[in-house]
């Protein structure tokens, strides 16, 4: 999985080029990349699974604090990296993290809500993690944290300014150079953002189906109606969908 190394480590470098600007030009005054301090865990994600032969592709929007940021596997809440993915690598201390939210790294026990419903789905429905990625392949658009003072999750839909068009701009390069290599036919954007990125980057591409699902976030009305039975159902139509 050469080319997904490569891809990722130019991304990081970009991002890690962008992370002084960003910080003085935005509300974002934390901004930390798993790509760099966690890329064992990252890399290790990318060699177990990414040559399983998927040919779609869910595409998240950036990582959450209690997940990606931990360990550098998307949706990577950490007893689903541990026990379903069988990922646990040394994590290092990043550089400007804040201190309400910080790097404990695979160990840590406090659970993303979002990767244990999205990675607890993928595994009822499709069976184990190689099963599962013979189907699918999990990538977030942008690998960065961003937080502002109080510790509040940035979203990048949420900034704007120069520094941030470079970075969706080398981001959506990046999900480029993704489809490529992997030979990716359809993208799953989990919520509207993501599928608006990958229209943004591939929209004019044929060969490429571009939707969406729900967001499994806790704090979105949609993945909590019905107990999440909605959510689920939703995720599996769009799943199942040829």
């Amino acid at each position: 999985m050469l080319a997904l190394i490569e891809a990722s480590r130019k991304l990081s470098a970009a991002c890690d080029s962008l992370i002084s600007p960003l910080t003085k030009q935005t509300i974002a005054k934390h901004i930390t990349n798993p790509l760099d301090y966690a890329r064992e865990c990252h890399e290790d994600y990318l060699h177990r699974y990414g040559a399983l032969g998927a040919k779609t592709l869910m595409l998240g929007m950036n990582p959450g604090p209690w997940g990606m940021a931990q360990c550098g596997v998307p949706f990577g809440a950490t007893a689903m990296v541990r026990g379903l993915l069988g990922i646990d690598r040394p994590v290092e201390q990043p550089k400007n993290a804040h201190p309400k939210r910080p790097v404990i790294g695979i160990s840590l026990q406090r659970q993303e809500a979002s990767g244990t419903r999205l990675w607890s789905l993928l595994n009822q429905h499709y069976g184990t993690a190689e099963q599962i990625h013979e189907q699918v392949f999990l990538v977030n658009h942008c690998p960065l944290l961003l937080l502002d003072e109080k510790a509040r999750n940035i979203t990048p839909d949420k900034i704007s300014g120069k520094a941030v068009t470079k970075l969706m701009d080398v981001c959506d390069q990046h999900l480029r150079d993704i489809v490529e290599a992997l030979g990716i036919t359809r993208i799953i954007g989990v919520g509207k953002y993501a599928e608006k990125r990958a229209k943004i980057a591939l929209g004019a591409r044929k060969d490429l189906t571009i939707s969406s699902c729900w967001h499994p976030s806790p704090a979105s009305p949609l993945a909590n109606r019905n107990d999440g039975k909605d959510w689920r159902d939703n995720v599996i139509s769009v799943l199942d969908e040829l």
